[in-house]
């Protein structure tokens, strides 16, 4: 099974592709939210370095998140079928550090454009009872009744507080600083870079994502 990386900007759609892609892949799905998580509610010694630094209110520097990564990476369902890195890595270092944990196949790059992605995150509600995602500016995802959940007719949607224009625009310019240097770095590898059209991840078949992913 191929390793491989889902990159692209905070809410491009790595994890609904993540999500697809488990469907018929038996490739570990590794997001470095979920391995923050583990770790600090299990005391891991790493975890609980990790939860020193966000305690204080500081960024969890480099060395801690690749040694995330690398246990991670270590386990015997990575051995056995390949992983797929949703979130790691975010800078030059990190894809520089990955490169002597592990061997990439592919670094699929979800290319959206600001204005999209903005519409995606400012737009987001979802239900805080069964958890369906909405979006007031896509009509596919829209909810029948404004502000009001399709399934729980009763439940208000709620709106997450960091969706907003002042968040959005300080995590597209720290992408956009970060993401040229890792998209080039990857770029010397002659064909390790696969795109994809972030306004699609919805609706990508199972063999054109296989064909993405060399599977």
């Amino acid at each position: 099974m191929p390793n491989f990386v889902l990159f692209g900007a905070p809410g491009a759609g790595k994890g609904t592709l993540a999500g697809k892609i488990k469907k018929f892949s038996p490739v570990a799905h590794i997001s470095t939210g979920d391995l923050f998580r583990y770790n600090i509610k299990e005391g891991t010694p790493i975890g609980k370095e990790a939860k020193s630094y966000i305690d204080a209110g500081k960024l969890v520097p480099d060395s801690v998140v690749i040694g995330m990564v690398k246990d991670r990476i270590a386990l015997d369902d990575v051995k056995e079928h390949g992983f797929m890195l949703d979130g790691f890595p975010r800078t030059l270092d990190q894809a520089k550090a990955l490169n002597e944990i592990a061997k990439l196949d592919v670094v699929v790059v979800l290319d959206i454009a600001k204005e999209d992605l903005k519409k995606r995150i400012l737009g987001r509600w979802s239900c805080p009872k069964c958890g369906e995602i909405y979006n007031i500016y896509n009509d596919e995802l829209k909810p029948k009744v404004e502000g009001k959940c399709d399934k729980c007719e009763d439940t208000n949607l709620t709106h997450r507080s960091d969706d907003n224009e002042e968040t959005f625009e300080k995590r597209w310019n720290t992408y956009l600083s970060q993401s040229e240097e890792v998209i080039n770095y990857y770029d010397k590898t002659e064909g390790l870079v696969g795109r994809v059209d972030g306004t699609r991840t919805m609706s990508y078949t199972e063999d054109e994502l296989r064909k993405i992913l060399k599977l």
